[in-house]
Formats: structure tokens, sequence, C-alpha cells
């Protein structure tokens, strides 16, 4: 998997500031940021790069901005600016705060009616204004609207969406949506019209009301199935509670054959809002659907037999002339209708908007029906269907039948037989997926692969065929072909840098969950950003499997700090012993220069407060405090002693008491004690006989030493 780039605090053309990430899809990623022209947020989906050489992904992602730009409604998300570059394309949009109604009938488990047609309705408009434009969504699902803190919704993701005016009937073309919810015709892979979408409506409302979407399966090939051939189990059977009215709307939508469903969104909105008008309304449906909205019936209680429009006795009794002139009006009533029927069935005197359905069975369709300047104004449908019982390209079944009045929205579907050839299904077991698909459609057949996990053979390895091999199948009819696949395992992605929240929803959307026992580790980097993972990225691991993480304190682990003090001056030449202690422990010890210049020293280590001491001869001459919690480190609280004087002591050997602390005083030494010596020299007697410390013309002493004097005594 391509690393996925992260454009958080990126500016996009000079003019969106990106913030963060909000979701993340299949194909692109959703970030939130901020339009500095216009002064607002805007949300900003941008194309994941491994897709930007994939010519369909380019094209479904041009979809959707060409699709919303046609649109204006306040139910459709706003398309603001496009860009489509070579390493690089995104979508502006409005940026929508709320949640998805996916994730809201998971918190709640399923809606009250109530609430569930409130929005049906929201996105019935929706979709009419956009099927009025020509764009059909075709991925109607909870997971594409978004309920507003307003309580109003927005559709959003217009990826597939296609113009009804362009689209064509393409058979064997791959199914695109989302296969719990799209219509049968979408399984098939045929033709889409904005009946699909009514059939996702009622998927969607059906699984509001109950919880849960009417087909369920571990397989996607199986949910396709029930879609296409299953009847869903009536709601009314899982909530008892549903309106009887509200349960006929949403299996009229569901029907499989879009002729028996609503013919649009505003046929379905009438009918859902008859219902919030009446939640006991029943409606009186038949499966050949009217064109226009349905009509309900409401019942009324007969009181003691008595039949409904029945009127008094008195009213009953008719004057005598009434039944002459009643006689005659009725005949004269009768021929009108005859007329009026008669013009209404054969001509079109009555509604220009109404056509009359031409013969097209026995008719070839290429040559006699498609482009024919006669049958332009017709909306006409061709489904091919195998049929060896009429020559190819021979229409041998219409609906609706030759003469009926049609409105002229109305399709009219063509049933094209084309020949049917058995081709066996070769030995294909055992081989590479790819050669068995070539083969497979060499032979006729469309080959649809669905991936199963197997780790006991090399990926590709085709395991079997539905149909099985050696068995006969029409030709454009689809084989399945299931090979082995290691797609339980997810490649791990790189989260280092991320924030947690962003980073949840990348590995959600490759199938892997964050550890949620979150760690921290100091370090330079910003508090709370990913700074480790486990298992690292590429490794390969179960789907659902959880990736830890570490995040940074934003605390560095260690920092530098210098610190600069002055040393004491002494005599010319003078040296002394430099201690430096950092929290009591020696961190530098050297013999220096006494010469009262600056000194420099650089010291490395951890945490806020650290007590470091500076030393000369063991006299404390510096401190302060250091946090290394910051890069640099921080330096506080810092003192400068002075240090004591220094001079060199005078020689006062031989002198007398007065004398000798005459010439101490002098030189700035006050600290002096006497101490008697006998002497049994008479000349030496009250004379200084030595001295302490002695007399040293290179080696200076602090003036608060202490000297010591011996007075020579008698004995």
């Amino acid at each position: 998997m391509a690393d996925m780039r992260n454009y958080k605090g990126k500016i996009l053309d000079n003019r969106y500031e990106v913030h963060e990430i909000i979701g993340v899809g299949g194909m692109a990623v959703v970030y939130k940021a901020y339009d500095s022209l216009e002064g607002r947020d805007v949300a900003v989906k941008i194309l994941k790069e491994e897709f930007l050489a994939n010519e369909d992904y380019i094209r479904r992602f041009k979809n959707e901005s060409k699709a919303i730009a046609m649109l204006s409604h306040p139910n459709i998300v706003t398309v603001y600016d496009v860009f489509y570059g070579q390493r690089l394309q995104y979508i502006v949009m409005d940026y929508i705060e709320g949640i998805t109604l996916n994730e809201y009938i998971e918190q709640l488990g399923k809606l009250k009616p109530k609430e569930a047609i409130h929005y049906t309705v929201e996105i019935l408009r929706a979709l009419q204004h956009a099927h009025d434009k020509g764009v059909i969504h075709r991925d109607i699902k909870p997971q594409n609207i978004i309920l507003l803190h307003s309580g109003s919704i927005k559709v959003a993701d217009f990826g597939i969406a296609v113009s009804s005016r362009t689209e064509t009937h393409e058979v064997g073309k791959n199914t695109v949506g989302s296969v719990h919810y799209f219509s049968p015709e979408q399984a098939r892979g045929m033709h889409t019209d904005a009946r699909s979408d009514i059939y996702s409506v009622g998927v969607v409302l059906y699984e509001m009301l109950t919880g849960r979407p009417p087909f369920q399966s571990d397989s996607s090939i199986a949910v396709a199935t029930m879609q296409v051939n299953s009847q869903p189990k009536n709601p009314r059977e899982i909530v008892p509670g549903i309106p009887v009215g509200l349960e006929q709307i949403i299996l009229k939508a569901m029907r499989k054959d879009p002729e028996e469903r609503y013919q649009s969104a505003a046929g379905m909105l009438l009918d859902i809002e008859e219902c919030r008008r009446n939640p006991e309304v029943k409606f009186s449906y038949s499966y050949h659907v009217d064109q226009a909205p349905t009509k309900h019936v409401v019942r009324t209680e007969v009181d003691g037999g008595q039949k409904l429009g029945k009127t008094s006795r008195q009213e009953e009794t008719p004057k005598r002339r009434m039944p002459l002139i009643v006689g005659f009006l009725a005949g004269l009533l009768a021929l009108a209708v005859l007329v009026t029927g008669g013009l209404a069935l054969f001509t079109d005197v009555f509604s220009t908007s109404k056509l009359t359905v031409p013969n097209f069975v026995g008719k070839d369709y290429l040559t006699e029906i498609k482009g024919v300047e006669e049958y332009s104004k017709f909306l006409i449908f061709a489904d091919e269907v195998q049929n060896s019982q009429y020559e190819s390209g021979i229409v041998f079944h219409q609906d609706p039948q030759r003469g009926a009045k049609i409105s002229r929205d109305k399709q009219i579907t063509l049933k094209i037989a084309v020949g049917t050839k058995m081709e066996t299904i070769p030995n294909v077991y055992n081989h590479n997926f790819a050669e068995v698909q070539k083969t497979l459609e060499q032979l006729g057949f469309v080959v649809e692969g669905v991936a199963e996990s197997d780790l006991t053979l090399d990926f590709g390895t085709v395991i079997r065929t539905s149909p099985e091999q050696g068995t006969q199948a029409p030709q454009n009819s689809t084989v399945y072909v299931f090979y082995a696949s290691d797609e339980n395992l997810v490649e791990v992605p790189s989260v280092l840098g991320w924030s947690v929240e962003d980073a949840r929803r990348l590995l959600q959307s490759e199938n892997l969950l964050l550890d949620e026992e979150l760690t921290y580790e100091d370090s330079e980097k910003p508090e709370g950003e990913i700074i480790k993972q486990n298992p690292e990225q590429g490794q390969k691991v179960l789907r659902n499997s959880k990736i830890a993480v570490v995040l940074s304190s934003g605390i560095p682990a260690q920092s530098k700090a210098t610190v600069a003090f002055k040393l004491p001056s002494r005599a010319s030449g003078t040296t002394g012993n430099l201690m430096v202690t950092l929290n009591s422990d020696i961190i530098s010890e050297r013999n220096v220069l006494l010469d009262g210049n600056e000194y420099t020293l650089e010291t490395e280590g951890s945490g806020k407060d650290n007590n470091l001491k500076v030393f000369v001869d063991s006299q404390l001459i510096y401190s302060c405090k250091i946090d290394f919690t910051t890069i640099p480190a921080t330096l506080k609280d810092e003192k400068k002693f002075n240090s004591p004087s220094y001079a060199i002591v005078p020689r006062v050997t031989g002198m007398t008491i007065d004398e000798a602390v005459n010439e101490l005083n002098k030189a700035g030494f006050y600290e002096i004690r006497l101490e008697e010596k006998t002497t049994f020299n008479p000349l030496q007697v009250g004379l200084i006989q030595s001295q302490t410390p002695e007399y040293n013309r290179f080696g200076s002493k602090p003036l608060d030493t202490e000297i010591i004097l011996e007075v020579g005594v008698s004995p």
C-alpha cells in the first residue's frame, strides 16, 4: 500500500489552510480546512495518491464534482471549488458538523417512525432535485447521509453518480454501489435510473425502522443475489409497531421490477407526507403501478350495518317528475362519457403530454427502431435477453403494450432476443487466476473474481468455479472464479507523526484498529504526536488487528545547557582546583588558572529542577537551577558568590608581637592567634619564633586565613 500523505498543516492553492482529517474513505481523505479568501471553514476531499494513476477512480472523482456542481439544494452538499492536477486532485465543499445516519442508527438501535419519516422526506427532496437535474446518485446509504445539529440532513458522496441523460445500457460491466443498498438492476450490472435511487431509499427507511438492512450475509455475492431474487422480511414482523402504511411504502419502493416501484421521488414523497399527516393511513396498491402517485383509502366505521352514502328516507322520496328528468339526463351523460372516452382512448385530444405506444414487437431493434425519427419522442430501454426462439436483434416483448397511453417520461422496455450459445467451462482448478480469467473471457464468459482466504495456496490460485468446471454455461453468463487470497491480511500503514484521532480514522479505513491503551515517552516532538508504532509500517496483520502507538509527552528526554561564570582573580600565574557538581554528583574537576576571566561549561541532563554548583579550592563561587525539559535547557535562580580577597602572608618571624600584628594587618590579615614557645635564649624572649602559614612569595592566601604566631618566653 502506498504511504498516504498527510496534508495537515499544508496550504492548498495559497488559499485553503488544511487543519485536520475528518473522514477517510475508500478513494479519498476528507480534511477540515479554512478558506482564507472567503473566511469560512470548508471540507476538502483529496483523492488518495495511489489512485492518481487509475483512470476509473479519477473518472469517479470528477463525476462527483460535476454532479454536485449541477445541484443547489439545502439537503445536498455544496461544491465551492475543484482542482485537477497530476499530483493532486481535490474538491472543496461546505463543511458540515454532524454525524452520519449510519452512526445515528448504531447509537439508537432503531428510529421511531416519526423521526424516520422526517429524514426520508428530506432525502427524497434532495433526490427529486438531483433527478430533475438529470443526476442519479446510485449510492444512497446511511453512510452518505449526514445529520446536522439543526435536525436537517445533507446527502453526500456523489462519487458514482451519473447523468440520466447520457448513461447507456452496458451489459457485463462491473456493478457499482454498496451491495446492501443497491437495486436489483445494479446487482445485475444493468441500466439504472431514478428508480434505482428509490429502491435504495426504501432500504434505508427499512433499516431506520428495524435497525438492520433487509438482506444480510458475510458474502457480498450472497447479498447481491438476495437483492435480485429474495423478498425482504416484512418490517412489521421485526418491529410490530411500525404503521401499516409506512410498511406499504417501504415494500413498494423495494419492488424488484422498477415498473412496480414509485416512478419518481416526488411520488414516494407524496405518500410519505400522507403517512406523516395520518399515521393510520393504509394504501391501495397493485402490482402494476399507475404513473400517478398512489391514492390512500381512509376506512370509515359503519354504524349498525348501514351502508356508506345512504341518505335519509325523506331524501329518497323523489318528486313525481324526477324519474323522467333523471332518465333524460342520464342518457345525455352516458353519450358524453362514450364520446369523451373514445377521444381519450384513441386520440391525444385531451392531453398533449400523453403518447400512444406503437407496436415494436417483431422489429429489428438496430435497423428499425434505434435512431429512427418516428420513435425519438419515446424513452426506450433496450434489454437484451437470451432467447433462441427469435433471430438475434428482434424485439419479442414490449412493456407497455401497443396502444397504451403513457406520459412522455414513461419508459418503454423492449426485450431483444440474443441467441444463446453454450460453452464448457474448462479445467481451471489450481491454475493462476489471471490465466483463468483470460481463458474464460476468450470463451465468451463474464468473469467475476472472488477472493477467498486460503494461506495454504499461493496467492491467486483458483480453488473452484461456479458453475463448476466441466459443466456447460451460456455465453455472456457470469462465471464466479474463487481464488486463494490473503485478503484477511492488511498491510499496516505508517501513522508516525499523526495525531491519535487522525491515526484512528486512517486505520479504520484500512480495516485496522487503534489500540486505545496509549503510552507516552519523553520526546522533543509536539505533545500527542505518534512517535512509535507496533507493528511497524509495511508489516501484514489480520484484519481488525490493533496497532499500538507511543505518543510524545512533549518533554525532551534530554537537552544541553551552557553555563558561564567568572573565576577568582589571584596573583599572576596562580592556579586553583575547579569542581562542578550537578545534584551532588561531580561532573567536572580540573586545575584552572585563576585570572578573573569568564569560564564556560556545557552540561547535559533531564528533568526540571537540577542543582548545579561551582567550587574553587572548595569555596562556592556560583550556583543555579537547570530545566532540561526545554530545548535548549533553561537556567534560573543564578547566584554568584564573592570569593574572598587573597594576599601574600608577610614574613614576621624575629619581630616583636606589636610589629608582627601591625605587619599582618597592613597585608589585610586580621585573624591572628598567639601561642607561647619556651626559649633558653634571652635574646629571643618576646620575639616571634615561627609563623603558620609561612611566608611564600608565590602563594597567596585568603584574607580570612587564621595566622598562628609562636612567641618566645623564658623557661
